[in-house]
C-alpha cells in the first residue's frame, strides 16, 4: 500500500527536526505515535458540504481543509502542527473554543510559512513581511477568536498547554491563489510555471526530494548577452554568476528549508526555449526566480524524483561537495 503525500511530507519534517535537535520543541514519543496516527488517516471528504472533523496532534500534518480540535491529556510543553494546500492556494487559519491560560506560559501562535531547524520557508529574503510579522499571537490580541491568512501554500501553528483539558479548534480553510509564489511541493513530481510581472521580488519551488529538473522555458523579459550562459557553480569559489544581471533563475540544493542557506548548483541568466536539465541529489531541490522588477519574467520546469542509482557522485557537475541522501 502506497503512502499517502500528507504522511511523506510529515517523515520529512520528522528527519530533518530529529537531525537537528529538534526535540527541544517536540516531544519524540508523541512524533512517534503521531506518525502511525497519520498513516492510518484518511481525510477525503465525501461531499462539499461535509467539514471534515478530527482530533489534532501535538505533532501534526495537515492537508486537508475542516476542524482540527486539541484537548491536552497532559501537560504539552512544545507542540506543532503544519499545514500545506495544492501550489495555487494560500491557507487561512481561524482559532476557535480557545481555553488556554496565557498567564501561566500557555500559548498559541501561527506562522506565515514552516519553520524546522531553526529555518524558515520561505526564507527572509524572500518573504514580503519581516520575521516578526509573520506571527500571529494568540496571547497578544483582544478579540475572542484569531484568524490568518498565509502568504503562501504552508502555514504552521506552535502551541504551548500546561493544564490537563484545556485546548483549542483549528480551521483550516484553503483560498485560490492567482499568483502563487514560494510554493513547497507536495509531489515528488509534476511540472509548474513561476511568472513574475514587473515586481521586485524572489519566488520559489520547493521540492523536498532529490530530483532532476527539467527547465522547459525561461523569458527573462529581455535576452541577456550569450555570454552569461548557465553556470554550475563551485561551492567554495567567490564566484557572482548571473547574481549580478539582476533577473535570473538559479537551481538549489540543501537538507534544510532556507534557500539562503542551500547550495546554488546553477544559474540561468538569458531567456531560451531550449531543454536545460541538472539532476540534485538533495533532501530538498529547489528553482529560484529572482525578479528586479523591471521585467516580465517566467520560468517553466518540469521534475521528477531520482532513483537511488540515478544520484550524483561528488565527481558530477564538478562540485567538489554534493548532498548525500541516507
Amino acid at each position: 500500500m502506497s503512502v499517502p503525500m500528507s504522511a511523506q511530507l510529515f517523515l520529512f519534517v520528522i528527519s530533518l527536526s530529529s537531525r537537528a535537535g529538534f526535540a527541544r520543541y517536540i516531544e519524540e514519543d508523541d512524533a512517534s505515535d503521531n506518525i502511525l496516527s497519520l498513516l492510518n488517516l484518511d481525510q477525503k471528504r465525501e461531499a462539499e458540504s461535509f467539514i471534515f472533523r478530527r482530533p489534532l496532534r501535538c505533532l501534526d500534518m495537515l492537508a486537508s481543509e475542516g476542524k482540527f480540535t486539541f484537548v491536552a491529556s497532559r501537560p504539552q510543553q512544545a507542540c506543532a502542527a503544519f499545514i500545506i494546500a495544492e501550489p495555487s492556494e494560500v491557507i487561512n487559519l481561524e482559532l476557535s473554543d480557545v481555553n488556554i491560560d496565557c498567564a501561566a506560559g500557555d500559548f498559541i501562535k501561527m506562522f506565515d510559512g514552516w519553520v524546522l531547524k531553526g529555518e524558515k520557508f520561505p526564507s527572509s529574503q524572500d518573504h514580503p513581511l519581516l520575521p516578526h510579522q509573520r506571527f500571529t499571537d494568540y496571547c497578544s490580541s483582544t478579540a475572542p477568536g484569531l484568524a490568518s491568512r498565509s502568504s503562501q501554500n504552508v502555514a504552521m501553528v506552535f502551541f504551548r498547554i500546561s493544564s490537563p483539558d484545556s485546548g483549542f479548534t483549528l480551521t483550516v480553510k484553503k483560498l485560490h491563489n492567482p499568483f502563487p509564489c514560494n510554493i513547497m511541493s507536495q509531489s515528488p513530481e509534476g511540472s509548474f510555471t513561476m511568472l513574475l510581472t514587473h515586481q521586485h521580488r524572489n519566488c520559489s519551488f520547493s521540492v523536498i526530494y532529490p530530483v532532476e529538473f527539467q527547465l522547459t522555458e525561461l523569458s527573462l523579459g529581455e535576452a541577456k548577452s550569450n555570454e552569461l550562459k548557465p553556470q554550475v557553480r563551485h561551492m567554495r569559489r567567490v564566484w557572482s554568476g548571473c547574481s549580478g544581471s539582476g533577473d535570473y533563475v538559479e537551481l538549489l540544493g540543501g537538507n534544510g528549508v532556507d534557500t539562503s542557506k542551500m547550495l546554488p548548483v546553477a544559474d540561468f541568466c538569458f531567456s531560451h526555449s531550449t531543454l536545460a536539465q541538472m539532476k540534485i541529489g538533495c533532501d530538498n531541490s529547489v528553482v529560484r526566480l529572482v525578479s528586479s522588477g523591471n521585467y516580465i519574467n517566467r520560468v517553466s520546469f518540469q521534475y521528477r524524483i531520482l532513483e537511488r542509482s540515478e544520484l550524483p557522485k561528488t565527481s558530477e557537475n564538478t562540485l567538489d561537495d554534493f548532498c548525500t541522501v541516507e
